[in-house]
């Protein structure tokens, strides 16, 4: 099936037709020149961009932090906030189901068209929320492309990790994409990699580890994750979100764990929004941002992408599912140009998460988001809610944004 997508103009100035055939763009022509017999939509001359993607996402948390406050606000009043809530019974397969809804429906009417969340598992939690957010996902069949990562709970090695292990290889059963886990935050943090790979090497799956979360530069799990991953030739992509104690080393320690883990073929996800909130709060002096080395990795070829982690949870009381957010904190934080922070959270957030890369080109998949902008830099500074968000050249998700200023006579 055949459509043209008129008067859409290009990052360069361009005003094109695009013709989508079977979800694949078929042609690209100036504007008026497309076939007159083929159904169309009109973009009225409104920016034409990869799709959005958002690589790292909580959806058994998300939408949850007017119920579950964090008053300390650093990383472990979000855990002591979450445990208290959960048991007082204040987090319920409906809620997390209906939440998660929601918090996918924000995403795609933003421009997201992929996104991959993790997911509690082990402990109090055994499955049942991987359950509830394949639930949720249920919902979204063509709409939106949604990978699941178990995040095991701590400790996964000797006697007492036991049931943890069993709870990874019950998730494995239900179906999850990746292996996930914190080794940072485990008593045997190389223990939790070792256990990780050989789960996901038997099952034929990726990793992605949420990996030094912390301002400490004494921890530094990346080099031991990139190690192993060399060492044991494992085949399946791998991916360490966070890396935020890399930031707080000396420039040469930088470039050196940054070339161990382009040689492992290790992709990078920052994650500003979370890690600009929980992180730094000791430092009362020239407070640290929060953010992995970005500039060393890039240097160093690794595939560096971008996510918003937490949205308004205990983690992060605030944030909107927009990755236009993430891109203007790139920008302001992380000193990214804006067409760099743009790509992070599209085309290099699709590849982090094993997805092909978008481009208004023949034979591209036809993932676009529509937005009522003139550039890149402008859709990132303004964020217009004027968009269209196409999957597979199917609309998915619309927006109009109306704004009146009502002078005085």
């Amino acid at each position: 099936m055949s459509r043209v997508l008129r008067d859409g103009r290009l990052v360069d100035g361009r005003r094109v037709d695009i013709e989508i055939t079977d979800g694949l763009i078929s042609g690209v022509h100036d504007t008026g020149t497309a076939s007159r017999d083929l159904p169309f939509e009109d973009l009225g001359g409104w920016l034409v961009l990869p799709a959005l993607a958002e690589p790292h996402a909580h959806l058994d948390n998300a939408l949850i932090a007017e119920t579950v406050p964090n008053l300390r606000g650093d990383l472990q009043g979000a855990f002591e906030a979450g445990d208290a809530a959960a048991a007082a019974g204040k987090i319920t397969h409906e809620g997390i189901v209906a939440r998660a809804v929601q918090a996918i429906e924000l995403l795609l009417v933003h421009g997201v068209t992929a996104v991959r969340s993790h997911v509690a598992v082990g402990g109090r939690f055994g499955v049942d929320r991987v359950v509830a957010l394949q639930e949720a996902k249920s919902h979204f069949e063509g709409l939106i492309d949604i990978q699941l990562v178990a995040l095991t709970l701590s400790p996964m090695t000797g006697t007492e990790g036991a049931e943890n292990r069993a709870a990874l290889e019950a998730a494995v059963e239900a179906g999850v994409d990746l292996i996930g886990g914190c080794p940072h935050l485990d008593p045997d943090g190389s223990g939790l990699i070792e256990n990780a790979i050989a789960v996901a090497t038997e099952a034929g799956l990726g990793i992605d580890l949420h990996v030094d979360e912390t301002l400490d530069p004494t921890v530094l799990t990346l080099r031991d994750l990139a190690r192993q991953v060399q060492k044991g030739g494992f085949e399946h992509p791998v991916g360490a979100s966070h890396c935020v104690s890399l930031g707080m080393q000396t420039p040469e320690v930088q470039a050196e764990v940054a070339e161990e883990v382009a040689a492992a073929g290790v992709s990078v996800f920052c994650l500003p929004q979370t890690n600009l909130f929980l992180q730094g709060r000791e430092h009362l002096t020239a407070t640290p941002r929060g953010l992995t080395a970005v500039q060393a990795l890039q240097q160093a070829g690794v595939l560096v992408a971008a996510g918003a982690d937490n949205v308004q949870d205990p983690f992060n009381p605030v944030g909107r599912s927009d990755p236009l957010e993430t891109a203007a904190l790139l920008v302001m934080a992380g000193h990214q140009t804006p067409d760099d922070a743009y790509r992070m959270v599209s085309n290099a957030a699709r590849e982090g998460i094993g997805l092909p890369r978008l481009n208004v080109e023949v034979g591209s998949p036809a993932d676009l988001l529509v937005i009522d902008s003139e550039s890149t830099r402008e859709a990132i500074a303004d964020q217009p809610m004027s968009r269209r968000v196409y999957h597979r050249g199917e609309l998915v998700a619309s927006a109009d944004q109306r704004t009146v200023v009502h002078y005085s006579p």
